[in-house]
């Protein structure tokens, strides 16, 4: 009897320890909030909405006056270098060009002759049959007939350039962003024609107010397009206005875009960003520090393990929400932003989500 009391009390201890170990197994991770860790400077960023204007944008115009004949181009049209544009009546300029033409034959035919007549008088005198004055009279002849030829040439010249001046070419490639002109128009030499915008050179417009002056000139400029959203081109201060608007009390400053390619069209919305150039520094929620007597540490997870490393971290400042760190920390450390009373390196934890810093 006794044998069998003794077997069922150690049957009933091995159960109770068993119902005590099990709630340890079935002990789940601990769940956590995270931050990754992010440097940026010191001073936040400043953004400013902006448009993508060409540097270049050209009024052309005929170098001559005449009637318009034809307008090869619409607004929007992309051109190369030397396409024509438009074309004006040549008819009278052909009609001058006929008129050079022929006064240069009459020019090229006195000269031949009075050229002639030098070279006969000059061997008369040579074998004593001809005076000095006659032989000064045909030089003379000769020099006048050779500068009326040169004088035609010249009067030919202008008149080639009259007509090519009567067809209106690009001077570089672009996209035409106003026409000002149409068939049948008499137009004076000078008057704007076609507008072009060169399309090699892109920049953003943006007005700064007069707050951020400084940090235009001094800082670090990016541009993104409303059209591309996460990709960030480069960009670098070109002009700023001296005189502020009268009407917004702002500066017009121009960021130039030298990686633009062909995907950035003129006229899209633009964001450039100014980062004033500060030391990096890494932002982080107040609950997330941790001071055990040994100085501020920080919980950092391991992304393989999900165990938990106490890492010790140099601050900067703090804030009213935030500690400023200044080094202690690689980018994109998953560290833990709230509960870190209730943690211990080396425990397992579970990520459940990020929050903001």
């Amino acid at each position: 009897m006794k044998r069998f009391c003794a077997i069922i009390l150690a049957a009933a201890a091995l159960s109770g320890c068993n119902e005590a170990k099990k709630p340890a197994e079935m002990r789940l991770d601990r769940p956590v909030l995270v931050v990754e860790a992010h440097y940026q400077g010191m001073v936040q960023d400043r953004s400013l909405p902006g448009v993508v204007r060409p540097r270049i944008e050209s009024d052309l115009g005929f170098r001559v006056s005449g009637k318009i004949a034809r307008r090869l181009v619409d607004t929007g049209a992309v051109v190369s270098a030397g396409q024509p544009l438009a074309e004006i009546d040549d008819a009278d300029a052909q009609l001058q060009r006929q008129s050079a033409k022929a006064e240069l034959d009459a020019a090229s035919s006195n000269l031949a002759t009075a050229s002639n007549a030098q070279k006969r008088v000059t061997d008369l005198r040579k074998s004593g049959f001809s005076t000095s004055a006659d032989f000064d009279r045909q030089k003379s002849a000769a020099d006048e007939a050779r500068s009326r030829f040169l004088k035609a040439q010249r009067s030919l010249a202008l008149v080639e350039n009259t007509l090519a001046y009567s067809v209106l070419h690009a001077d570089a490639p672009g996209v035409v962003t106003a026409t000002l002109i149409e068939p049948g128009q008499v137009v004076a030499a000078g008057q704007p024609a076609i507008r072009v915008a060169r399309s090699d050179q892109k920049e953003v417009l943006v007005a700064v107010p007069e707050t951020m002056l400084e940090r235009a000139r001094q800082g670090a400029a990016s541009i993104s397009l409303w059209s591309e959203a996460g990709k960030v081109y480069p960009a670098q201060l070109r002009e700023l206005s001296p005189m502020a608007d009268s009407a917004t009390r702002t500066y017009a400053a121009r960021f130039s875009m030298p990686t633009a390619g062909a995907s950035v069209q003129l006229g899209m919305t633009a964001t450039v960003t100014i980062a004033e150039i500060t030391p990096r520094v890494m932002r982080l929620p107040l609950s997330a520090l941790v001071d055990q007597g040994q100085g501020a540490h920080v919980f950092v997870v391991d992304p393989a393990t999900g165990l938990l490393r106490l890492q010790a971290v140099e601050v900067e400042s703090f804030q009213a929400d935030a500690v400023i760190l200044r080094s202690g920390l690689a980018e994109g450390d998953r560290v833990v932003a709230l509960g870190t009373q209730k943690l211990d390196p080396g425990q397992k934890v579970r990520v459940i989500g990020h929050t903001g810093s």
